[in-house]
């Protein structure tokens, strides 16, 4: 079967490799899509420090069923969740599920980016297989996973009824932790993106104001305008750029929060005012991945019509081009969400 994988940094390849089987428990999945994430891309950057395997965003039809599976059946249209918890340790007891020692050690097999990948049992007996609803089609099913992320996100922070929130940077993670916003009922949702693209999917997608950061204070008078000068509720940090950090500590309302959302660079520092952050009281709060049961909540409001996602994937890339795929992703001015096809799409 086809695999893509890193070779180096700066690098992907697509190989051949033996088809992997179910074991009991286990459920192998022909792939029919899987996005390219912009963990993926800092991992060919060699900018990852958990670099390894590409692909944990996929869907398809499960292909085998193991000695024990209940529930699942060959012919199933599912997405799959790469990474769960042990649910039992006295870190799943914080509610603290994606620092959990066992998540990152569970992953399916060789990755998602094959034509047909192996779910390992624990993600088999966890539900992070989730039959997909006839009305979402596969591209969208392939957003379900950063979908999650940003609802992970929003509940770690605890968001505060009708929020006023800023995302800075509007790439396909941003633009979707912003629709989620939208479907939960935040009052204003405004952003900051380079990318002409990104911003008009920003505003096509009902966010209230997109603007490009390199038009000086234009971000800031946004957010007096819609605030009366307090600054936001929440500013959501959606790209690795440490300076974008520091940025949204100012446009903040005194007691407000920053969430840091997107992958920051290896290396990189905070350099900002502690005192002022200090005394304004602001919350500053890393959100990382996410978990079953708020990626089966992103399904149900996507197949109830309550958000809609599909729009934003502009490239569907097969299998046997996935240089081409992450070579188009990384390019904003081009790109929205990348999605690489497999034999079931």
């Amino acid at each position: 079967m086809k695999f893509g994988q890193l070779t180096g940094t700066g690098a992907v390849s697509v190989i051949e490799a033996p088809e992997p089987t179910a074991g009991p428990g286990e459920v192998t999945v022909s792939l029919a899509a899987c996005g390219v994430c912009g963990t993926d891309l800092e991992k060919l950057r060699g900018n990852y420090r958990s670099a390894g395997i590409l692909g944990h965003e996929p869907v398809g039809r499960i292909a085998s069923v193991g000695a024990g599976v209940e529930g699942l059946a060959v012919g199933d249209r599912v997405f799959v969740h790469h990474h769960v918890p042990c649910y039992a340790c006295e870190v799943c007891a914080r509610g603290d599920f994606t620092f959990c020692p066992t998540y990152s050690r569970t992953n399916i097999d060789p990755g998602g980016f094959a034509e047909t990948f192996r779910v390992p049992k624990e993600n088999v007996a966890r539900r992070a297989v989730l039959r997909l609803d006839p009305s979402v089609d596969w591209a969208t099913g392939a957003l379900l996973e950063p979908a999650g992320c940003a609802l992970t996100a929003i509940r770690r922070i605890g968001l505060p009824p009708k929020a006023r929130v800023f995302v800075l940077g509007l790439g396909p993670v941003g633009l979707l932790y912003a629709r989620i916003l939208k479907s939960l009922g935040a009052a204003w949702v405004a952003g900051t993106e380079v990318s002409p693209l990104r911003r008009s999917a920003a505003e096509r997608g009902g966010i209230d104001v997109a603007v490009d950061p390199r038009v000086q204070g234009a971000a800031r008078a946004a957010i007096d305008r819609a605030t009366e000068g307090r600054g936001v509720d929440l500013a959501v940090v959606a790209t690795g750029h440490p300076s974008v950090t520091r940025a949204a500590t100012e446009l903040v309302r005194r007691g407000g929060t920053v969430n840091l959302f997107g992958l920051p660079e290896a290396g990189s520092r905070l350099e900002a005012d502690l005192q002022d952050l200090y005394l304004r009281g602001i919350r500053v709060i890393p959100s990382y991945a996410t978990t079953e049961p708020d990626i089966a909540e992103v399904h149900r409001r996507v197949a109830s019509g309550e958000l809609s996602l599909a729009d934003l994937v502009s490239h569907r890339i097969p299998l046997e081009s996935m240089p081409e795929a992450f070579e188009t992703a990384s390019h904003p001015d081009r790109a929205l969400k990348v999605v690489v096809t497999g034999p079931s799409f």
